[in-house]
Formats: C-alpha cells, structure tokens, sequence
C-alpha cells in the first residue's frame, strides 16, 4: 500500500463518496440507492459546513475510503459531539489501517477546537468488525438506542 493521505474533503471528491455510499447501502443494509437520489445530499453538505464535513482517505491519489462528521449540541456538556456516519473503505483497502487513520486525524482536528466534548456514531447490530475496529480505538457502547421517524419529503414543498 503507498502512502495514505487522510484530508478533508473537497467538492472534487464527491463522485467518490457517492460511488461509496451506494456501495455501503447495498453491503449493509442490501438497498439499492440510486446516485442521483444520494448525489444531493453529498454535495449539499459542502456547502452547509455549518452541517459536518467529510474525510477521506487518499492512496496512489485515489480516494479508498471517507467519512461523515455531522455535528449535534450537548447542552449538559456545553460541547459539540461529532458524529462519525457514512464510513466507507474500499474492500482492497480494508484492515489495513485505514479507518485507524480517519479517525486518528478525526481526533487531531477535534483537539485543535474549543467546543468539541466527544464522538459518536452508529453501526449495525449484525456489523461485527465494524464494532471490534471502533473498541480497539477506545470507543464503547453506550446505554442508549436509537430512535426514528422518517418524514417523506417527496410531499413537502422543499
């Protein structure tokens, strides 16, 4: 494996969250989600980084893995916890330490905020290795469960 690069990414790397996005639907939770329905969401957060923004892992110059840090207000901890959603490693790239690298920069750009008091994120119940990568970098389960209702937005004027 050459050099990996973890970046923040840039709009010209949205064809490739997008490829990874579809690839994780259909590995986790086998749904087939279109690029154009994926497509708005992606670039819509580039310009929103009030929203998050999204890391990606570079190899060769070529984006073998990205995530998602989306933001959520703790008022009992005055703080920002950053939520880790949307990880993605190509499959040649996997256990080899790229996640690590994500997350180690995660951790390096958090420390360099005044507001920032933690990080979270969700993964599927079945997604055993997912959750064995996250123990082994100090992450743990918590107490809680999560909860939704989604809206169908397809009704609403947008």
């Amino acid at each position: 494996m050459s050099t990996l690069i973890i970046r923040r990414a840039v709009e010209a790397d949205a064809e490739a969250i997008i490829r990874f996005n579809t690839a994780m639907a259909l590995e986790t939770e086998q749904k087939v989600l279109p690029e154009d329905q994926i497509r708005p969401g992606v670039t819509a957060l580039f310009r929103k980084p009030e929203f998050g923004f999204y890391l990606v892992a570079e190899s060769g110059g070529r984006v073998v893995g990205c995530l998602m840090v989306t933001y959520e207000w703790s008022d009992w901890r005055n703080g920002l916890f950053w939520w880790i959603q949307s990880v993605y490693v190509i499959p040649e790239f996997r256990r080899s330490g790229v996640y690590r690298s994500m997350y180690n920069k995660l951790r390096e750009l958090a420390a360099g905020t005044h507001d920032h008091c933690g990080f979270r994120l969700y993964v599927e119940k079945e997604n055993r290795a997912a959750q064995e990568a996250y123990t082994a970098l100090g992450m743990h389960k918590t107490r809680y469960s999560i909860f939704e209702e989604l809206i169908d937005r397809k009704e609403q004027e947008i």
